[in-house]
């Protein structure tokens, strides 16, 4: 609608033509019901932007049978539109949406071109085909050494000709300083060794992961893990039947065994149809056994034997590197962790955090990385009262936020030098990570970045959406209610309205004899 001013004397007729002609638009671009929910400041404009509030309000009423289980605010970036909050200064428990605080704070703290070490070295010499001496592990925090990273490198051993080391595996967990271990997550459900419950450690690798798997065929089922670890074995009791649609992997139970000498049987039963496999991952050994069972299992696999035991123990400063593996960047870090929600990720670079900036009393890394946090925060003008990091994942009953705290964070991170980093780590509406399923057939698909949160009566949204005018808007989101199984309707409810209907502001002029005054419409 164009914006008209008139000065001096007009028409009174003219006036009034114009007043009425922008008025009838306005009423059809809002809903009749709420039509006179705005209220106009001394300036003329609205107060508020009661239309949009007022219907998303209305809907969560009806789907969540509370005023107060809704939060959110949303903020226009880059376009027309009106600021929007709905309890937004509510402190509410954010699950996994804390991640995009942990993430943009690393991106501007530790910077993009971040990477973790991990060396190798020896304080033995190499004779023939056998290094005399201890082989070190200086574990550098990697929250993604993977084994696929491991066979790489421990490979130039075998490239270098060896196949013996006639000392001890020695692992190094120095970098890290945890004092009394990590606040307990008291989850609800009744799998203690699930992926997502991994804690994070200097001693991390592989995810602390077993990868499991049982197939059926004409010769009955056989079952392995990956990585073949000598510390856990598998006590397969699935048994084959006759073809047929392949099962749930909920239909099979896997039950771990914990022994004395600390190794572990896991035994899994169930019935399984040929040509079917049914597969499930487990955290079941302490980070520190976990990787010197791994790095042993690949050296053997490589034909190299270790002759002493596994110690925990710093590096000696004479050692000699043999071999170093170094991580991907921090941006393909950020983007592992936002897309698929990985908790122990991004605990382990709040420890990170921690680790690049304690001082010289400081015991706990955690601690030091959430001070850090809150410095940084603060130091961009951002009110930090009442909000609880907690672990920097989210995976946590104590970690508190409020709406309107987590879009002025979003509000900055749009600033930042790194904004096109952040953004492109969040998963896609309808296209992929935590977001491929959602609002799918909405015409929304690749209309915004979301990141996700999901726990036990909490439901949750944070992230940068377009509304059909091209204009983007930073916005939180969280629903906190017992039950909250409906809160993602809701939460979707909000992003397809900023889409569809955004409060946008429609400029009307209002003429005086003397000036011109112009009232805002949404």
């Amino acid at each position: 609608m164009q914006r008209v001013q008139h000065t001096g004397n007009v028409c009174h007729g003219l006036r009034q033509a114009v007043l009425a002609s922008a008025t009838a638009v306005a009423l059809m671009m809002a809903p009749p019901a709420h039509a006179a929910d705005g209220d106009l400041g001394a300036d003329g404009s609205f107060t508020g932007s009661p239309l949009w509030s007022h219907e998303i309000r209305d809907f969560a009423l009806d789907s969540l049978h509370s005023k107060n289980a809704l939060s959110v605010a949303a903020i226009p970036l880059n376009g027309p539109g009106i600021e929007q909050y709905i309890n937004a200064d509510e402190l509410m428990s954010p699950g996994s949406i804390m991640k995009l605080v942990t993430t943009y704070a690393a991106l501007e703290i530790l910077g993009p071109t971040y990477r973790w070490t991990t060396d190798f070295l020896t304080d033995g010499q190499m004779i023939g085909d056998t290094l005399n001496g201890n082989l070190y592990v200086r574990l550098g925090g990697d929250p993604k050494l993977t084994i696929e990273r491991l066979w790489s490198t421990l490979s130039d051993l075998r490239n270098m000709g060896i196949t013996r080391i006639d000392g001890h595996l020695v692992l190094d967990g120095t970098v890290f300083r945890v004092d009394g271990g990590f606040p307990e997550f008291n989850d609800n459900g009744d799998n203690p060794h699930a992926p997502f419950l991994v804690e994070p450690s200097a001693y991390l690798t592989n995810f602390n992961l077993l990868h499991f798997q049982v197939r059926a065929d004409e010769r009955g089922t056989q079952a392995w893990s990956t990585p073949d670890l000598a510390d856990v074995v598998i006590d397969n009791r699935v048994t084959a039947t006759g073809e047929a649609p392949c099962p749930s992997r909920h239909n099979f139970d896997w039950e771990p065994i914990f022994h004395e000498d600390q190794r572990v049987t896991v035994r899994v039963s169930g019935e399984l149809p040929k040509g079917c496999r049914t597969t499930t991952y487990l955290s079941l050994l302490p980070h520190d056994q976990y990787t010197a069972a791994l790095i042993r299992s690949l050296l053997s696999d490589m034909g190299i034997e270790i002759a002493g035991n596994n110690v925990i123990a710093g590096t000696p400063d004479d050692a000699r590197l043999v071999m170093r593996t170094t991580s991907p960047d921090l941006v393909t870090t950020v983007r592992d962790i936002n897309k698929w929600s990985n908790n122990v990720m991004a605990r382990q670079l709040l420890l990170t955090i921690g680790a690049e900036n304690r001082r010289e009393d400081e015991l706990d890394d955690r601690v030091a990385g959430i001070r850090v946090i809150y410095n940084w925060l603060e130091n961009k003008g951002i009110n930090t009262a009442g909000m609880v990091i907690d672990n920097g994942a989210g995976l946590t009953r104590h970690g508190r936020i409020t709406a309107r705290q987590g879009a002025k964070i979003l509000q900055h991170a749009w600033n930042s030098p790194y904004a096109a980093d952040l953004m492109a780590s969040m998963p896609i509406i309808a296209m992929d990570g935590t977001m491929a399923r959602r609002l799918q057939n909405t015409g929304m698909a690749g209309q915004g970045r979301i990141k996700t949160g999901y726990l036990e009566n909490v439901r949750s949204i944070a992230g940068f959406t377009r509304d059909e005018h091209n204009t983007t808007w930073a916005v939180v989101g969280m629903v906190n209610n017992d039950p909250a199984w409906n809160g993602q309707s809701v939460l979707d409810r909000v992003l397809y309205s900023l889409y569809f209907r955004p409060p946008t502001g429609t400029a009307i002029s209002h003429a005086d004899s003397d000036t011109a005054k112009t009232t805002t419409i949404q």
